[in-house]
Protein backbone atom coordinates (compact mmCIF):
# COMPACT_ATOMS: atom_id res chain seq x y z
CA UNK A 1 0.00 0.00 0.00
CA UNK A 2 1.21 3.50 -0.80
CA UNK A 3 2.55 5.49 2.15
CA UNK A 4 -0.15 8.07 1.41
CA UNK A 5 -2.78 5.46 2.37
CA UNK A 6 -0.94 3.77 5.23
CA UNK A 7 -3.71 4.99 7.55
CA UNK A 8 -6.32 2.91 5.69
CA UNK A 9 -6.41 -0.03 8.08
CA UNK A 10 -8.26 -3.29 7.31
CA UNK A 11 -10.77 -2.36 10.01
CA UNK A 12 -12.27 0.22 7.63
CA UNK A 13 -13.24 -2.54 5.19
CA UNK A 14 -14.42 -4.84 7.96
CA UNK A 15 -16.72 -2.13 9.32
CA UNK A 16 -18.17 -1.46 5.87
CA UNK A 17 -18.86 -5.18 5.47
CA UNK A 18 -20.49 -5.38 8.91
CA UNK A 19 -22.65 -2.34 8.20
CA UNK A 20 -23.76 -3.77 4.85
CA UNK A 21 -24.56 -7.15 6.36
CA UNK A 22 -26.54 -5.55 9.18
CA UNK A 23 -28.46 -3.32 6.74
CA UNK A 24 -29.37 -6.26 4.50
CA UNK A 25 -30.46 -8.42 7.46
CA UNK A 26 -32.37 -5.67 9.28
CA UNK A 27 -34.11 -4.07 6.30
CA UNK A 28 -34.56 -7.43 4.60
CA UNK A 29 -36.40 -8.88 7.57
CA UNK A 30 -38.50 -5.71 7.78
CA UNK A 31 -39.44 -6.09 4.10
CA UNK A 32 -40.39 -9.74 4.62
CA UNK A 33 -42.43 -9.05 7.74
CA UNK A 34 -45.88 -9.40 6.17
CA UNK A 35 -44.92 -12.65 4.45
CA UNK A 36 -43.13 -14.00 7.50
CA UNK A 37 -46.03 -13.29 9.85
CA UNK A 38 -48.31 -15.39 7.67
CA UNK A 39 -45.90 -18.30 8.06
CA UNK A 40 -44.94 -18.23 11.75
CA UNK A 41 -47.12 -15.52 13.32
CA UNK A 42 -46.45 -11.94 14.41
CA UNK A 43 -44.93 -12.75 17.80
CA UNK A 44 -42.58 -15.44 16.49
CA UNK A 45 -41.46 -13.19 13.67
CA UNK A 46 -40.73 -10.38 16.16
CA UNK A 47 -38.59 -12.83 18.17
CA UNK A 48 -36.79 -13.94 14.98
CA UNK A 49 -36.20 -10.29 14.06
CA UNK A 50 -34.69 -9.61 17.50
CA UNK A 51 -32.57 -12.78 17.48
CA UNK A 52 -30.99 -11.67 14.20
CA UNK A 53 -30.77 -7.90 14.73
CA UNK A 54 -29.59 -7.68 18.34
CA UNK A 55 -26.49 -9.92 18.03
CA UNK A 56 -25.49 -8.12 14.82
CA UNK A 57 -25.92 -4.76 16.55
CA UNK A 58 -23.78 -5.95 19.49
CA UNK A 59 -21.04 -7.02 17.08
CA UNK A 60 -21.21 -3.64 15.31
CA UNK A 61 -21.05 -1.65 18.54
CA UNK A 62 -18.22 -3.74 19.97
CA UNK A 63 -16.16 -3.51 16.78
CA UNK A 64 -16.74 0.25 16.63
CA UNK A 65 -15.65 0.75 20.24
CA UNK A 66 -12.50 -1.31 19.72
CA UNK A 67 -11.43 0.41 16.49
CA UNK A 68 -12.79 3.92 16.93
CA UNK A 69 -9.30 5.47 16.84
CA UNK A 70 -8.17 3.56 13.74
CA UNK A 71 -7.10 5.39 10.62
CA UNK A 72 -6.18 9.01 10.11
CA UNK A 73 -6.82 11.57 12.85
CA UNK A 74 -8.65 14.29 10.92
CA UNK A 75 -9.06 16.66 13.88
CA UNK A 76 -8.59 16.66 17.64
CA UNK A 77 -11.02 18.72 19.72
CA UNK A 78 -11.27 16.61 22.88
CA UNK A 79 -9.30 19.19 24.81
CA UNK A 80 -11.34 22.14 23.58
CA UNK A 81 -13.51 23.73 26.25
CA UNK A 82 -17.20 22.99 25.89
CA UNK A 83 -16.84 20.16 23.36
CA UNK A 84 -17.37 17.32 25.86
CA UNK A 85 -20.66 18.75 27.26
CA UNK A 86 -21.80 19.40 23.69
CA UNK A 87 -21.08 15.81 22.66
CA UNK A 88 -22.89 14.40 25.72
CA UNK A 89 -25.85 16.72 25.16
CA UNK A 90 -26.16 15.73 21.51
CA UNK A 91 -25.82 12.05 22.42
CA UNK A 92 -28.58 12.35 25.03
CA UNK A 93 -30.84 14.11 22.53
CA UNK A 94 -30.17 11.38 19.97
CA UNK A 95 -31.46 8.70 22.36
CA UNK A 96 -34.73 10.58 22.89
CA UNK A 97 -35.21 10.34 19.12
CA UNK A 98 -33.79 6.85 18.62
CA UNK A 99 -36.09 5.41 21.29
CA UNK A 100 -39.23 7.59 21.20
CA UNK A 101 -42.05 7.09 23.69
CA UNK A 102 -44.39 6.13 20.86
CA UNK A 103 -42.86 2.64 20.85
CA UNK A 104 -44.99 -0.03 22.47
CA UNK A 105 -42.54 -1.96 24.65
CA UNK A 106 -44.92 -4.90 25.02
CA UNK A 107 -44.98 -5.29 21.24
CA UNK A 108 -41.19 -5.03 21.02
CA UNK A 109 -40.93 -7.83 23.56
CA UNK A 110 -43.58 -9.80 21.62
CA UNK A 111 -45.75 -10.00 24.73
CA UNK A 112 -48.49 -8.15 22.87
CA UNK A 113 -49.07 -8.88 19.21
CA UNK A 114 -46.65 -6.67 17.20
CA UNK A 115 -48.39 -4.31 14.80
CA UNK A 116 -47.44 -1.62 12.29
CA UNK A 117 -49.05 1.55 13.61
CA UNK A 118 -50.01 4.64 11.65
CA UNK A 119 -50.12 7.72 13.87
CA UNK A 120 -49.03 11.34 13.99
CA UNK A 121 -48.85 12.09 17.69
CA UNK A 122 -45.98 12.67 20.08
CA UNK A 123 -42.55 12.69 18.48
CA UNK A 124 -44.10 12.08 15.03
CA UNK A 125 -45.51 15.61 15.12
CA UNK A 126 -41.91 16.81 15.20
CA UNK A 127 -40.41 14.28 12.80
CA UNK A 128 -41.95 11.35 10.94
CA UNK A 129 -38.68 9.39 11.12
CA UNK A 130 -37.15 10.21 14.53
CA UNK A 131 -34.79 7.24 14.49
CA UNK A 132 -33.05 8.54 11.37
CA UNK A 133 -32.65 12.02 12.87
CA UNK A 134 -31.47 10.54 16.17
CA UNK A 135 -28.87 8.44 14.35
CA UNK A 136 -27.60 11.47 12.44
CA UNK A 137 -27.23 13.45 15.69
CA UNK A 138 -25.43 10.52 17.36
CA UNK A 139 -23.06 10.24 14.41
CA UNK A 140 -22.33 13.97 14.40
CA UNK A 141 -21.56 13.92 18.13
CA UNK A 142 -19.24 10.90 18.02
CA UNK A 143 -17.50 11.91 14.80
CA UNK A 144 -16.84 15.35 16.29
CA UNK A 145 -15.42 13.82 19.46
CA UNK A 146 -13.26 11.10 17.89
CA UNK A 147 -12.26 12.78 14.62
CA UNK A 148 -10.90 9.64 12.90
CA UNK A 149 -11.47 8.30 9.41
CA UNK A 150 -12.81 5.06 10.91
CA UNK A 151 -15.48 6.95 12.86
CA UNK A 152 -16.34 9.10 9.85
CA UNK A 153 -16.72 5.99 7.68
CA UNK A 154 -18.91 4.32 10.31
CA UNK A 155 -21.08 7.41 10.64
CA UNK A 156 -21.57 7.76 6.89
CA UNK A 157 -22.53 4.08 6.67
CA UNK A 158 -25.04 4.35 9.51
CA UNK A 159 -26.58 7.50 8.06
CA UNK A 160 -26.84 5.91 4.61
CA UNK A 161 -28.68 2.93 6.08
CA UNK A 162 -31.12 5.13 7.98
CA UNK A 163 -31.78 7.31 4.94
CA UNK A 164 -32.61 4.14 3.03
CA UNK A 165 -34.83 3.07 5.94
CA UNK A 166 -36.82 6.31 5.56
CA UNK A 167 -37.68 5.40 1.98
CA UNK A 168 -38.21 1.76 2.91
CA UNK A 169 -40.45 2.58 5.87
CA UNK A 170 -42.61 4.99 3.89
CA UNK A 171 -42.96 2.37 1.17
CA UNK A 172 -44.14 -0.28 3.65
CA UNK A 173 -46.57 2.12 5.32
CA UNK A 174 -48.05 3.07 1.94
CA UNK A 175 -48.36 -0.59 0.97
CA UNK A 176 -50.27 -1.31 4.18
CA UNK A 177 -52.36 1.88 4.56
CA UNK A 178 -52.52 3.43 1.09
CA UNK A 179 -54.18 6.86 0.96
CA UNK A 180 -54.42 7.04 4.76
CA UNK A 181 -50.61 7.06 4.91
CA UNK A 182 -50.38 9.69 2.17
CA UNK A 183 -52.56 11.98 4.27
CA UNK A 184 -50.31 11.44 7.31
CA UNK A 185 -47.28 12.04 5.09
CA UNK A 186 -48.75 15.37 3.97
CA UNK A 187 -49.28 16.45 7.59
CA UNK A 188 -45.83 15.43 8.86
CA UNK A 189 -42.23 16.07 7.90
CA UNK A 190 -38.90 14.28 7.93
CA UNK A 191 -37.02 17.48 8.78
CA UNK A 192 -37.63 18.13 12.52
CA UNK A 193 -40.23 20.82 13.29
CA UNK A 194 -40.79 21.64 9.60
CA UNK A 195 -44.43 20.52 9.73
CA UNK A 196 -44.91 22.52 12.94
CA UNK A 197 -43.41 25.67 11.41
CA UNK A 198 -45.50 25.16 8.26
CA UNK A 199 -48.67 24.96 10.34
CA UNK A 200 -49.38 21.37 9.39
CA UNK A 201 -48.90 20.24 12.99
CA UNK A 202 -49.51 21.73 16.42
CA UNK A 203 -47.41 20.48 19.30
CA UNK A 204 -49.19 19.03 22.28
CA UNK A 205 -46.69 18.85 25.12
CA UNK A 206 -49.01 16.63 27.16
CA UNK A 207 -48.26 13.83 24.68
CA UNK A 208 -44.67 13.80 25.90
CA UNK A 209 -45.58 13.34 29.57
CA UNK A 210 -45.32 9.56 29.42
CA UNK A 211 -43.53 7.05 31.67
CA UNK A 212 -41.51 5.70 28.76
CA UNK A 213 -39.64 9.00 28.49
CA UNK A 214 -38.59 8.55 32.11
CA UNK A 215 -37.25 5.16 31.06
CA UNK A 216 -35.21 6.72 28.26
CA UNK A 217 -33.90 9.36 30.70
CA UNK A 218 -32.88 6.64 33.14
CA UNK A 219 -31.16 4.74 30.34
CA UNK A 220 -29.17 7.86 29.37
CA UNK A 221 -27.93 8.36 32.94
CA UNK A 222 -27.12 4.65 33.22
CA UNK A 223 -25.14 4.82 29.99
CA UNK A 224 -23.29 7.92 31.20
CA UNK A 225 -22.43 6.19 34.47
CA UNK A 226 -21.42 2.88 32.86
CA UNK A 227 -19.62 4.26 29.82
CA UNK A 228 -16.07 3.60 31.17
CA UNK A 229 -17.08 0.08 32.22
CA UNK A 230 -18.58 -0.54 28.78
CA UNK A 231 -15.29 0.45 27.14
CA UNK A 232 -13.42 -2.02 29.35
CA UNK A 233 -15.82 -4.89 28.62
CA UNK A 234 -15.80 -4.43 24.83
CA UNK A 235 -12.00 -4.12 24.85
CA UNK A 236 -11.82 -7.77 25.94
CA UNK A 237 -13.30 -8.88 22.60
CA UNK A 238 -10.49 -10.25 20.36
CA UNK A 239 -11.70 -8.30 17.32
Amino acid sequence: MSENFAWLTPSHGVMLALLLFFAIAHSGLAALRSWGETKIGARAYRVLFALVSIPLAVVLITYFFNHRYDGLQLWQVQGVSGVKPLVWSLSALSFFLLYPATFNLLEIAAIAKPEIHLYETGIIRICRHPQMVGQVIWCIAHTLWLGTTFTLLTSLGLIAHHVFAVWHGDRRWFKKYGDAFLKVKERTSIIPFKAVLDGRQTLSWQEFLRPSYLGVTGFIFLLWWGHPWLMQVTAKAPW
